[in-house]
């Protein structure tokens, strides 16, 4: 079988089981004080173009989007998120379970428009019953979206000048951030990133480390006893040089990005494999994450050699369905694809 499940069905970078079998037998302090720890914030917060960066190593993402947002706001406030994000779909209610309503807006694409959310807030805060609503507090987006579509700059702008002209935070899920900004069509950089929202996390569950993910609030901001919160939410590692040197590696010689820009051309030549046998998308990706609609009949006879996922059904007997690569994916995988195709 090979397999197109998801992006994190390898275990880690060779590199990193190296680094982390050769330091595994010195006695570190624990909780992120470890020199591993800081030198990885270090590289990333020169990685993002902010020195002062604040960052944050956190266990997985699910423990990372519960732990900032509740860290954001304040215990009468929600999140708006769009009506397909993450957060909303794919978490088993983690953000609810803290007190914190989703508030969901339609969006288009994956991607949650500015105009949709300042008709919301316009008619929100023209409403005067709002004082008996959930208020929102923060808009969360992440890039890429769940169906692989990449928000530009110009519309990262947009959303950024109505959060602050509301006194929102936003913020940024990053868990597939390295695919996104490897991608061709990305027209930003982790620099640009750094400028356009108030928090965001570097992935590394999906990109390349055993787990871990990497919050940064570049201008500042970090919420008070951030640290507390971590640990409540069950996001802090005793054994914090886990984290650490999986992170320092990731961003050593520019790791991160050239095992995110392999995962890309992996998703590139299934597309055009795709493309190349007459198969139409349900969503122009151009991301690691591809959605080819398939027929049941192809569903089944793909499904003895090939693992992937069945997303939704779009005709009488037609389905959305999910091929994603990884920053391992061998090209002989997508080889053998075609002969089955």
């Amino acid at each position: 079988m090979i397999s197109f499940t998801c992006d994190y069905t390898e275990g880690a970078h060779p590199e990193i089981l190296r680094r982390l079998s050769e330091t595994n037998f010195e006695q570190l302090s624990g909780y992120g004080e470890d020199c591993y720890t800081s030198s990885a914030k270090e590289r990333i917060a020169d990685a993002v173009g902010c020195k002062s960066s604040d960052v944050y190593l956190l266990t997985g993402g699910t423990q990372t989007n519960a732990t900032v947002i509740d860290a954001l706001l304040p215990h009468y406030a929600g999140v708006i998120a769009a009506e397909s994000g993450h957060i909303a779909v794919h978490e088993g209610g983690a953000i609810e379970l803290f007190g914190h309503k989703v508030i969901t807006l339609p969006a288009e694409d994956g991607k949650l428009r500015s105009d949709v959310l300042q008709r919301y807030l316009e008619e929100f805060y023209q409403d005067s019953t709002s004082e008996h609503m959930v208020q929102p507090g923060c808009v969360y987006i992440s890039y890429p979206t769940e169906w692989g579509t990449l928000y530009t700059r110009e519309e990262l702008e947009a959303l950024y000048t109505l959060c602050k002209r509301y006194s929102l935070k936003f913020f940024v899920d990053g868990a597939r951030l390295g695919y996104g900004l490897a991608s061709p069509a990305s027209d930003i950089t982790l620099h640009d990133l750094a400028q356009l929202c108030d928090v965001f996390y570097i992935g590394g569950t999906k990109i390349g480390a055993l787990c871990g993910e990497a919050v940064v609030f570049p201008q500042g901001g970090v919420p008070r006893h951030l640290f507390t919160i971590i640990k409540q939410h069950g996001a802090l590692l005793a054994k914090g040089r886990l984290l650490g040197i999986q992170f320092d590696t990731l961003f050593t010689d520019d790791l991160y990005m050239k095992i995110s820009r392999h995962a890309i051309e992996a998703a590139l030549r299934l597309r055009r494999l795709f493309c190349e046998k007459g198969m139409s998308f349900f969503v122009e990706s151009p991301t690691n994450q591809q959605f080819p609609i398939l027929t049941q009949s192809q569903i089944e006879t793909l499904s003895r050699d090939v693992r992937f996922e069945k997303w939704g059904r779009v005709g009488e007997d037609s389905f959305v369905t999910r091929f994603a690569t990884s920053w391992y994916t061998p090209f002989d995988h997508i080889d053998r694809l075609a002969e089955l195709l």
